[in-house]
């Protein structure tokens, strides 16, 4: 009897395993089946790719399932002649894919957004197609992609710092695009392959990645450092001496000399030692005759100054001006004494220095000079304007006194270069901080600092304009630098006022980095002016308050500003959807940001009537529901730090406008 139970229990066994298996066999992944066959039916394709939808998709061409066959696991479709953009809604709906390769097609547009829903991806290989636009941001949530692979595209813009969110890459390859910009560190512990070579970066390669063959970096001719040739300092190296293979054919045509040549050799050498006997006489007969005048008529030795004016001895051609332009051109110029900085243009050139940047203006260098002293040096580009106009700019800039601004120390000014010297701020730029990595790392900008950072940084311009009836020109996060005091973060401007020294048709409005904080009459006129400033700042408030870069591709529609994405998004939902997700942490503040976004709006207003001025900007900020940490003793936010008070902002034409 126990036999014949123990036969039956083994029999059902078997029973019921057969009928699992049976229907394992035959179960499928409904809902990733309807995404592949609406991927397919949207995107035009090769006759390769023949998808039955009466079978299983786990039997597709292309397609792998898990060993039950509940999802899809891979997705491996290269050269089998996809074009055109993926389709939306489609592929980011599977959720359980750990391989997807869609290499050497035709693929072109954008990286959906819904990408970002693959979060269990491990290798994404999208090489050699035609996708285009940003670094996909979709990706950067992707934390488990082992190996990314996007070469061979068009992609263009930054390569943004959040890479590093993805700690578990061993293989990166970006080579063969558009992309620009610095090369920020990155710097995943197990990266092993990495290629961003054939694009257009600029800068020094970051310590993180020289580890790296040149190969890796080759091809953009802006980047320097770690395998690479050293970062030439501030000066471009003089042109190498022809290589002796170059010259030597031309020496080679005889080899021997003939009798007449000899002789011509030698009655030429002849004559010219002569010559040369002749010339050192008549020198020393000279000075002879100058010294016994002199010593006759007991002038003092400063009486040589007349050859200064022009007026000296005969073969005296050297007039007073050009003597000087000739000696400045070896020394730097520089402000109020000397700002308490020692060393000159010989101790600059044989300091080590590292490109921070290559700005809308010029390309910034920090510099450590042998004495230990850091600083900033902005090599200029494509200035127009005469030695007098550039000095008579500098003397105006060199004026600016405020905490708030950033004192410009030193410049430098020849034919060639034209150099402007600034302190080094060491805790970098409201773009990097508001910018910079978001993973587990990261410490939030918090509300204080952000409102303090805003404050300051609003007193500053409202000074220039103000006080020195400057326009800055230039207003974005790179140039709002940090300051620390009391572990507090304090804002100070840079890059101001430099309008003037460019032509309209090479002044920065067109370039893509800095376009997003363009007032829309500056696009059409090419002329910055105090409204065009408020616009900016205006920008700059809502980059702030969002957390979002103005010119950052994914504000929804192709070619939409951040003034224009707020105002739809305020419009259509509740505002709350602007605000950086880092500010809804803190709580009891969602008035004072209300607040502060309608200041922004009110800068960023089409017409430029009305909005308000600067000065305005900051007693708004001012008059907020804050501490009063945040408030400045003195009743004018535009005081210098000398405590004068600045002329009323007149209706003059501001030294800032572009002529």
């Amino acid at each position: 009897m126990a036999v014949f139970s123990n036969s039956r229990f083994v029999f059902c066994a078997l029973f019921f395993a057969s009928i699992l298996s049976q229907y394992q066999v035959v179960s499928e992944p409904k809902e990733e089946k309807q995404a592949l066959l609406a991927f397919l039916s949207q995107i035009p394709h090769a006759n390769r790719v023949q998808w039955n939808s009466s079978s299983s998709a786990c039997n597709w061409f292309g397609v792998e399932c898990d060993p039950t066959n509940s999802s899809v696991y891979s997705l491996r479709l290269p050269a089998v002649g996809l074009v055109g953009q993926i389709p939306a809604n489609t592929l980011g709906r599977l959720s359980q894919l750990r391989v997807l390769s869609l290499h050497a097609n035709r693929l072109s547009g954008s990286i959906p957004s819904d990408f970002s829903n693959l979060e269990l991806l491990r290798s994404l290989y999208l090489q050699n197609n035609r996708f285009s636009g940003g670094f996909p941001e979709s990706l950067i949530g992707l934390t488990r992609l082992n190996r990314l692979d996007i070469s061979s595209n068009n992609f263009t813009g930054n390569i943004p710092f959040s890479i590093n969110n993805l700690t578990h890459l061993t293989g990166l390859l970006l080579n063969n695009n558009g992309f620009s910009g610095n090369l920020p560190s990155i710097n995943p512990t197990g990266l092993v392959n990495f290629n961003v070579s054939n694009n257009q970066l600029n800068g020094s390669v970051p310590t993180t990645l020289s580890k790296f063959p040149a190969s890796s970096f080759s091809g953009n001719i802006d980047l320097c450092g770690g395998p690479l040739p050293p970062c030439t300092p501030f000066f471009p190296s003089p042109s190498s001496s022809p290589s002796p293979s170059s010259v030597e054919p031309k020496f080679k045509r005889s080899k021997k000399l003939s009798t007449a040549a000899i002789v011509g050799i030698a009655v030429g050498s002849g004559l010219g030692l002569l010559l040369l006997l002749l010339f050192l006489f008549l020198c020393l007969r000279r000075k002879l005759t100058s010294k016994e005048s002199t010593i006759k008529t007991q002038k003092p030795p400063t009486t040589t100054a007349a050859a200064f004016t022009g007026a000296g001895e005969a073969g005296t051609s050297s007039s007073k001006d050009d003597l000087t332009v000739e000696g400045e051109r070896n020394k730097l110029v520089f402000f109020n004494g000397r700002g308490g900085y020692s060393f000159d243009l010989e101790d600059l050139l044989r300091a080590s220095a590292e490109v921070l940047g290559k700005g809308s203006v010029g390309t910034s260098y920090k510099a450590v000079l042998e004495e230990g002293t850091t600083v900033v040096v902005k090599r200029l580009k494509d200035v127009v304007v005469t030695r007098k106009e550039f000095e008579q700019q500098m003397d105006v800039l060199g004026k600016m006194k405020h905490e708030n601004v950033l004192p410009l120390r030193a410049f430098y000014y020849s034919k060639d270069e034209k150099l402007l010297v600034s302190d080094y701020i060491p805790a970098g730029s409201l773009s990097s901080l508001l910018h910079g990595s978001r993973g587990s790392g990261r410490t939030p900008l918090d509300w204080d600092s952000r409102m303090r950072i805003v404050l300051s940084a609003a007193r500053g311009i409202s000074y220039l304009h103000i006080s020195g009836k400057i326009v800055h020109g230039n207003i974005k996060a790179s140039n709002v630098l940090l300051k620390q005091e009391n572990n507090q973060d304090y804002a100070c401007v840079s890059d101001y006022g430099l309008n003037p020294l460019f032509s309209t048709t090479a002044t920065p409005v067109n370039n893509h980095r800095v376009a997003g904080y363009r007032a829309p009459e500056v696009l059409e006129t090419r002329k910055v002016t105090f409204k065009s400033d408020v616009y900016s700042f205006g920008v700059l408030i809502l980059e702030l308050l969002t957390g979002k870069a103005p010119n950052q591709a994914s504000l929804g529609e192709e070619g939409i500003d951040l003034p224009r994405w707020v105002q739809s998004v305020v419009r259509e939902e509740w505002t709350a959807e602007v605000f950086d997700v880092e500010l809804m942490r803190y709580h009891n503040v969602e008035e004072e940001m209300v607040q502060l976004l309608q200041i922004g709006m009110a800068c960023v207003a089409i017409v430029p009537d009305q909005r308000p001025s600067m000065a305005e900007v900051v007693r708004m900020i001012e008059e907020m529901n804050r501490d009063d940490g945040l408030r400045q003793s003195s009743d004018d936010p535009s005081k210098g730090s000398e405590g004068q008070t600045p002329p009323q902002e007149s209706r003059d034409s501001p030294r800032g406008v572009t002529p």
